[in-house]
């Protein structure tokens, strides 16, 4: 007979790539963060991301020896908001705090923030007053885009905040019940609405390694919190089309009026920058058009958002089913609970464990 599944007070969920130089460091912090908070009534979900060095070794050495660690071995990298829903998904905290395995959020700051949620809050999320150990270049992009995001959303969304939150049990399954694709977390939780209050806090340098966001992934993460939150790109399109309509009808009208004249239109300098002019609007409009259908044929495939390889908790690895990510947040953590529970539920991977 399975016995009552174990809800811990609070999870602390890590998306992990490429991390093996400062992850240990991290556990001892996160660890001692929680025990002062709740004992041992907690738990710490690390997922691998497809990292290409040791990290998923030290989670698997940390699975070992802390029974607190629940390690998740995703099949490839799938990219930071998909790692951190599949860490979500597992968590099976009361409350569960989301935060990066760099150290640049301080885990320390777990006890003041289940304090602010302790006074009616479901979501306390990190507002950066300072981020040390990031370029200028980084600080003032960033800035300009939550400013654009703000003015092109219909979504309230923080400035100068991250994933770096503690979230109730009940705003976690609303969010991991969300299906789609091109995730923007921070967009997707002020989307929920709720109580949600701010913590200023100084975001430290990295404790190790370097950043795993270039600037390629940046703009791609931008595109797709513009796209998800905003359809103000489209209504752009819309009026560029119609500016161009418009100031095409004034040339013709122009050259008209100059043949009624008796003039003949010369230049063909000029004619080549109007073409030019309407072939660049053009391109905008179809390049504004084709962001939003490549992201609605993503959607349309409806493909598992995350493909888990294996999961250790417990000591114990666990495989968990292909379309865990389709579940409902109720039948995944019932299935979870039944596959840690149950033996015959568990299908052992001795050998990922030290992949």
């Amino acid at each position: 007979m399975l016995t009552e599944p174990r809800q811990p007070r609070v999870s602390i969920v890590a998306p992990c790539y490429n991390e093996v130089d400062g992850l240990l460091a991290f556990h001892g912090r996160v660890a001692a963060a929680a025990r002062s908070v709740c004992a041992d009534d907690y738990e710490i979900v690390l997922v691998d991301d497809g990292s290409r060095d040791g990290t998923w070794s030290v989670i698997a050495e940390l699975g070992a020896r802390d029974p607190q660690v629940v390690g998740v071995k995703l099949a490839r990298n799938h990219g930071h908001q998909l790692a951190a829903t599949a860490g979500l998904a597992l968590a099976r905290g009361q409350r569960v705090m989301l935060i990066d395995a760099d150290l640049q959020d301080p885990p320390e700051l777990l006890a003041p923030m289940m304090r602010v949620m302790d006074e009616g809050a479901e979501v306390v999320y990190g507002l950066r007053t300072r981020r040390d150990g990031e370029t200028f270049v980084k600080k003032a992009t960033a800035a300009a885009f939550y400013r654009l995001l703000g003015r092109l959303s219909g979504t309230p969304i923080p400035r100068d905040t991250g994933d770096f939150r503690l979230m109730s049990r009940r705003v976690v399954d609303i969010l991991t019940a969300m299906p789609e694709r091109q995730r923007f977390i921070r967009g997707m939780v002020s989307w929920i609405g709720g109580n949600q209050v701010p913590f200023p806090y100084e975001r430290q340098a990295r404790h190790a390694g370097t950043t795993h966001y270039p600037l390629r992934k940046m703009i791609a993460f931008a595109l797709d919190a513009i796209t998800s939150f905003s359809t103000t790109p489209l209504r752009l399109a819309s009026w560029l089309g119609v500016a161009a309509a418009g100031l095409g009808v004034l040339l013709l009208a122009y050259t008209v009026w100059r043949w009624a004249s008796g003039d003949t239109v010369a230049g063909w300098s000029s004619i080549m920058a109007v073409v030019a002019l309407f072939g660049a609007v053009q391109l905008i409009v179809l390049g504004i058009l084709g962001e939003y259908v490549g992201r609605l044929y993503q959607e349309v495939k409806a493909r598992p958002l995350y493909l888990i390889d294996t999961v250790l908790a417990g000591r114990s690895a666990h495989i968990v089913p292909a379309g865990f990510s389709r579940l409902s947040p109720e039948t995944r953590r019932d299935l979870w609970d039944r596959i840690q529970e149950s033996p015959d539920l568990v299908t052992p991977s001795a050998g990922a464990i030290v992949q």
